[in-house]
């Protein structure tokens, strides 16, 4: 009975920190039409910054802010520098354009921040909580990543559901020539949604990260995960986003604490190809396709 606790609240944690993650996805996704892979070294590279800032003798918080505010200006950059250009053009190019800046930009992180592993802090404590005689394993820091990923949810469904920015976001995404008709300035909400998915993303680099060890790639696993994760709910959808998360991670727990940790891969590869072949829109998806 304690095995299986200590598995589903290890399960629980997990998949909030792969919804994070998926979460981003989900906006990029949104507000573009675009499934940004370079996200996992965005996440890493605002995440070194908020480590600089703590190292320094800053307190902790403000370097969590400064990650985010990091992650909005990057995406910006991100999309004006890089993406821009392809715009109009083949989804295929921006997508593949991704891949290349994951590469780009991890290579760049281990030549300015150094390959070493480095441990990050938390703002809260690591120690489980005790009931009784009994120590459960749930952190004051998986409570912090668990609220924080519903409050990021329940934003991104306000986002899109009851305001104009959220509305002219997903239109720019759907069709730019007839939101630009509409008087959309399409620019403007294509950079916005990078800046934002790259501040969601900054939030996942820094719940992985929190009392782990840092290192420029220790988010790229993160990207296969996340990705099952997303597109297990569903990419259209932010609950199903976190959803897909919490199964995901409950899924792998499971097989990790009763089969073994080496088949944890393979278990997410099978999972995403049955998603794939039974519902391929996601378990959560109400988008529907239409035959022209």
């Amino acid at each position: 009975m304690q095995q299986l606790l200590t598995t589903s609240l290890a399960g629980l944690t997990l998949g909030m920190v792969y919804a994070a993650f998926a979460l981003a996805l989900v906006l990029i996704w949104r507000s573009t039409r675009i499934v940004n892979f370079a996200q996992a070294p965005m996440a890493m590279i605002t995440t070194y910054i908020a480590l600089l800032i703590v190292d320094a003798g800053i307190p902790y918080w403000i370097g969590f802010v400064a990650a985010l505010l990091s992650g909005l200006v990057l995406g910006a950059i991100i999309e004006r520098v890089f993406i821009r250009p392809v715009e109009g053009k083949p989804e295929m190019n921006a997508i593949i354009l991704t891949l290349g800046l994951f590469v780009v930009i991890n290579a760049v992180a281990a030549i300015v921040f150094g390959s070493h592993y480095r441990s990050f802090p938390v703002p809260f404590g690591l120690r489980g909580f005790e009931v009784g005689d009994v120590t459960v394993a749930l952190t004051g820091f998986d409570v912090f990543s668990i609220c924080s990923v519903v409050v990021v949810m329940m934003l991104l469904l306000a986002l899109f559901r009851y305001t104009d920015v959220g509305l002219k976001m997903r239109a720019s995404a759907f069709n730019q020539e007839v939101s630009r008709m509409l008087g959309v300035k399409v620019t403007g909400m294509l950079t916005l949604g990078w800046a934002l998915a790259a501040v969601v993303g900054s939030l996942s680099g820094l719940l992985i990260a929190g009392g782990d060890l840092v290192y420029p790639s220790y988010m790229d696993s993160v990207v296969v995960y996340g990705f099952v994760a997303a597109v297990l709910g569903g990419l259209d959808s932010p609950v199903g986003a976190v959803i897909g998360g919490l199964l995901l991670g409950l899924g792998l727990s499971v097989v990790s604490g009763y089969v073994g940790s080496e088949l944890v891969p393979l278990a997410a590869l099978s999972i995403l190809i049955v998603v794939l072949l039974v519902r391929p829109s996601g378990l959560f998806s109400h988008a529907t396709a239409r035959r022209v």
